[in-house]
């Protein structure tokens, strides 16, 4: 008996998973872009105040959608296993350096094994990831949803640069750290888009205004980002790459190694005697 090692993805995106991911993406985007787009007299606008517990439905959207992932692509023990072991690994190296000018090397972990495993799992494995850390640091809350969307994204973009069977080498690798450099302005900017409307002690001129138009309020918003987590995000974005470029090429090896083992969707086949 023989196996064929096949590149292919550890969790494909079927057709009641791609639909139940845009369903929660369009819900994500609407739920991260209200601030922008909502009529200042709108009935959105005047509650403003309760929308993160209103949004905090999204949790339950990002669940299903894991669920139906993991059901639907007929993952095996031992590749459950691996998102299992990940995603506490990502859980695990988020506390480090909390606090400390952005030092989260969990994204670096996180944009290796999408490139490795693809966008189906990279999307799981990073909404899974942020739900264990939350769980693990006591970071529950109505942010939670957003967090788990986001790094999804973030994973799952991973997995679809191009290149993943034939890329190797210093040139993949500088491919990553790129992608990660920019990703990690891209999730500190999402999230700060789910927080800055109920910032409301923040001065008047970086704070969201319900009563002004798109134009006003995305010039506050971009002032403020770069006066409260600037600093947060190019830190977040050096450490990404530097760990990229100095522990990619193992991890990557380590990784796909694994995947093999694990025998991820590879079709077994029997030779005649």
């Amino acid at each position: 008996m023989t196996t064929h090692e096949v590149r292919t993805r550890a969790v494909r995106l079927g057709p009641r998973s791609l639909a139940a991911l845009c369903l929660v993406s369009a819900v994500g985007v609407a739920g991260f872009g209200w601030p922008l787009f909502a009529d200042p007299t709108s009935q959105v606008a005047a509650h403003a105040q309760d929308a993160p517990w209103l949004f905090a439905g999204l949790l339950v959207l990002l669940v299903a959608v894991v669920t139906a992932t993991i059901s639907e692509s007929g993952l095996g023990p031992k590749a459950v296993a691996m998102l299992g072991v990940l995603a506490a690994t990502g859980a695990a190296l988020r506390p480090i350096g909390a606090g400390t000018a952005g030092i989260e090397p969990m994204f670096f972990l996180m944009v290796l094994s999408g490139r490795v495993l693809g966008p189906g799992f990279g999307f799981v494995l990073g909404s899974v990831t942020m739900f264990s850390s939350a769980l693990l640091t006591g970071g529950v809350g109505p942010w939670l949803p957003f967090q788990m969307l986001a790094m999804g994204w973030f994973t799952m973009g991973a997995g679809l640069l191009p290149g993943p069977d034939r890329m190797r080498g210093r040139g993949e690798l500088a491919l990553l750290a790129a992608y990660g450099f920019c990703a990690a302005f891209a999730y500190g900017t999402v999230m700060n888009l789910a927080g800055w409307p109920f910032m409301g002690a923040l001065a008047s001129n970086v704070a969201f205004d319900p009563h002004a138009d798109v134009t006003a309020n995305l010039a506050r918003f971009l002032a403020y980002c770069v006066a409260t987590s600037l600093g947060w995000d190019l830190g977040r974005a050096v450490v990404t790459v530097v760990l990229t470029l100095t522990l990619g090429a193992p991890l990557l090896k380590a990784l796909r190694r694994a995947t093999r083992r694990a025998a991820f969707e590879t079709p077994v086949t029997f030779e005649p005697r």
